[in-house]
């Protein structure tokens, strides 16, 4: 979806996305539970645990100290993710942006942390975010709202949206 600002070979290089901190959990990426069935068959050591009704991977058995920096690879980043389009987490189809629930409406926001997006100008990811992606992103996200997350300080909001 993002392609025109980012390219395959930038975001393999760098996986910054597909790690966790156990301070910030709270941005594992959530699935439906159709997903989550279809993951499961495909990936029978997949584990998950439901979340505001929807559900995260189960990383917490990847951590190997209480140090809240520690980070722990998405385990389904093996070489690259293995998810297929159809598979992909919302959340993760549209890094680095971010669908927040904020103020009583919904906001397209900037992830500051995705270290190669942050070397690019702000307005290209305005404009797609204020263009047809932005579209798409708030479709999925009025239609699927166990998907939104909370607005957390400290992430650009490129467009803001009435809540339907």
């Amino acid at each position: 979806m993002l392609s025109s600002v980012l390219s395959r070979e930038e975001c393999a290089k760098c996986r910054f996305c597909c790690s966790f901190r156990r301070q910030s959990l709270w941005e594992t990426p959530l699935f439906d539970s159709e997903t989550v069935s279809r993951l499961t068959e495909k990936y029978p050591s997949a584990k998950f645990k439901p979340r505001a009704g929807a559900f995260t991977i189960d990383i917490d058995d990847k951590y190997e100290t209480d140090d809240p920096e520690e980070e722990a690879l998405c385990p389904f980043n093996v070489n690259g993710c293995v998810l297929d389009s159809a598979d992909k987490p919302f959340d993760c189809s549209i890094w680095p942006l971010r669908v927040m629930s904020a103020d009583g409406g919904l906001a397209i926001c900037l992830t500051p942390t995705c270290p190669v997006i942050s070397g690019k100008p702000t307005d290209v990811m305005r404009e797609l975010a204020e263009g047809e992606v932005g579209d798409k992103v708030i479709g999925y996200a009025a239609a699927h709202p166990e998907m939104i997350k909370e607005y957390k300080e400290g992430f650009p909001i490129l467009r803001r949206f009435a809540e339907k």
